[in-house]
């Protein structure tokens, strides 16, 4: 089994969540089976706990069920055939790339438990013992350090995860870390949690029907944004479902207005959510996050996946826009301000892109690297950094120090434009926001996007906030599934190098020099970097090699983003202003707190 990359954990699609979810799943399959309406996880920085309260392992199976192909509750089992996976491997690869595993079943009155190290058992109880717990199963597992290094899970990954699982499971509670996750209306709910009813232009619209459920509605933010689910699992990368529900929406919009809208207007600005449920699902990556399917079961004669959805769009939509004329005419307004909007930058975006194209030729701001996230073909394409630096010093060093295979830089000249508020055309009208745009290859969508890792890297000084913040600002205003799709970070560099003649220690915040001034004492040198330039090239490849530190950049469940860009870049408003006053450290508390 394929768990994606190993990753340390800053990377939504790093592998311990995927065992996680593994161990969760079969949980859910509980439930979906009407068995268990709780599900309790417990989740520190290296351990993990699952306990669900469905029927248990067969007592006499439980070692079987984790460690030996093939021998999973759901193998040759028409019960589950609309689970995400069949055969149960997810659970032995969890206890393959795991230091310390332990399953327990309790069932019957009686319970069986197992102990294993990396797939191997290493202990077990003796036979089949007394129990008065509820029946279901219990696991517990640490990954392997050793293979996962320097691992830690982002608490915002799991809440994520855990949600979903809520959104597309109404009536399960999930108590994780002693916070309940419970959703009662599905994907109405999820869009609910990740829109603003104040925002939107129109009620959330909600539509369920066998095997498939969806909601939409239209806000003011550039794009479209889309949660797509196959069998209760998240398919991040879309596939034939959410191509089938796209069109969908197009059609339908088209046959109820009678007008041949441009689909780009249609679906500019739309929130979406799907969900269905196919036998036996075919995916185009082993991790599941892109459907490949394109019937909903394998029979011959089974009906397309397009289909299916094209016909229950078609049906429930158009008949809720007859019942609905408000939503109806809200969603007509919506349409047309994106029609003159777009045809409002036509002309400068033709020029625009004429000039980036000869630009490309030889743009002096982008140092390119030779493997890019669209070429299929190469084992690096993940691994592929595009760095976005301040200054020539800053991006020479990075330059200099960089894996010209899989990491590139891009260099501003200086302050990039503060463009909340303002619309899209300022991306074609700035040549600097348009180059960016170009490099990224992001124009229309982020299906050509060239690298998976996009980073801020700037100084570690008050210039270098604002320049970040200005960056941040101009992908959350523009291209926001950049950032909610996990390829937006933060580089960190160490603030101080601490050394004498023996040793030399970077240190990235004030504990860790106070640590190391105590260690390297009596009288170690101290030098505080702040700027990225005055970082040697020598030091710097240790900085952007192996051991990375990338913090990535999650969007809080609290917050949309106009709210977000609306606190941070808009008008100083009394809500800042306060936070500013009691979090203000004056340069002479500062001194003391570097001189302890």
């Amino acid at each position: 089994m394929y768990i994606g990359k190993l990753g340390d954990g800053s990377s939504v699609d790093d592998g311990i969540y995927v065992l996680v979810k593994e161990i969760m799943d079969n949980s859910i399959d509980e439930h979906m089976m009407g068995n268990g309406k709780v599900i309790e996880v417990k989740i520190s920085d290296h351990k993990v706990e699952v306990r669900d309260y469905g029927r248990g392992i067969p007592l006499g199976k439980v070692i079987d069920c984790v460690s030996k192909i093939n021998t999973g509750g759901k193998y040759d089992s028409g019960a589950f055939q609309k689970s995400v996976g069949l055969n149960g491997v997810g659970t032995k690869a969890t206890n393959a790339l795991s230091q310390y595993f332990k399953v327990q079943s309790y069932r019957d009155g009686q319970t069986k438990w197992a102990e294993f190290c990396k797939g191997e058992l290493t202990a077990e109880s003796d036979g089949f013992e007394a129990s008065n717990a509820k029946s279901g199963t219990h696991v517990c597992f640490e990954p392997d350090n050793s293979i996962f290094k320097n691992y830690h899970f982002i608490p915002q990954y799991l809440d994520s995860l855990f949600w979903n699982y809520a959104y597309l499971n109404a009536g399960l509670s999930i108590n994780f870390n002693g916070e309940k996750y419970f959703s009662q209306n599905g994907l109405l709910d999820l869009l609910s949690k990740k829109t603003n009813a104040e925002e939107n232009r129109y009620p959330i619209i909600h539509l369920k029907g066998n095997d498939i459920e969806l909601a939409i509605t239209h806000n003011n933010q550039y794009g479209e944004e889309y949660y797509s689910f196959v069998n209760g699992q998240n398919t991040t990368q879309g596939g034939t479902h959410l191509a089938a529900f796209r069109e969908a929406i197009v059609k339908t919009v088209r046959e109820f207005y009678k007008k041949d809208f441009d689909p780009s207007d249609v679906r500019a600005s739309i929130v979406g959510a799907i969900a269905i449920r196919v036998q036996e699902p075919v995916f185009e990556s082993q991790t599941k996050t892109k459907l490949g399917s394109t019937t909903i079961s394998p029979d011959s004669n089974s009906t397309s996946i397009r289909s299916f959805i094209g016909d229950f769009v078609k049906t429930e939509l158009d008949n809720f826009l007859h019942k609905n004329p408000s939503t109806a005419d809200a969603i007509l307004k919506r349409i047309l301000q994106s029609e003159r909007e777009r045809k409002d930058i036509a002309g400068i975006k033709k020029l625009a892109n004429e000039r980036a194209k000869k630009a490309n030729l030889h743009n002096k701001k982008l140092r390119d690297c030779r493997v890019h996230l669209p070429d299929e073909k190469s084992d690096a394409r993940h691994d592929t950094i595009l760095f976005i630096t301040e200054g020539d010093s800053a991006s020479g060093s990075i330059t200099k120090s960089r894996d010209v295979q899989t990491q590139a830089v891009f260099s501003l000249r200086g302050k990039p434009l503060n463009c909340f508020g303002l619309t899209k055309k300022i991306v074609y009208e700035n040549e600097e926001f348009n180059l960016l745009q170009h490099a990224l290859d992001i124009e229309d969508s982020l299906d050509n996007l060239r690298y998976n890792k996009i980073v801020i890297a700037t100084d570690a000084d008050v210039d270098g906030m604002h320049i970040r913040l200005l960056i941040l600002t101009f992908f959350l205003q523009f291209f926001p599934d950049l950032v909610r799709n996990g390829h937006l970070y933060i580089l960190e560099t160490p603030l101080f190098r601490v050394r004498n003649k023996k040793e030399t220690i970077y240190c990235y915040s004030d504990e860790e020099r106070r640590n190391a001034i105590e260690k390297l004492s009596p009288k170690p040198e101290i030098t505080r970097f702040k700027g990225l330039g005055e970082i040697s090239p020598e030091e710097f490849g240790t900085f952007i090699g192996e051991n990375i530190k990338l913090e990535p950049v999650i969007l809080e469940k609290e917050f949309t983003i106009p709210q977000l860009l609306t606190y941070y870049m808009g008008k100083n408003t009394p809500e800042r202003q306060k936070f500013i006053i009691e979090n203000l450290i004056i340069e002479k508390d500062l001194e003391e707190v570097l001189l302890t």
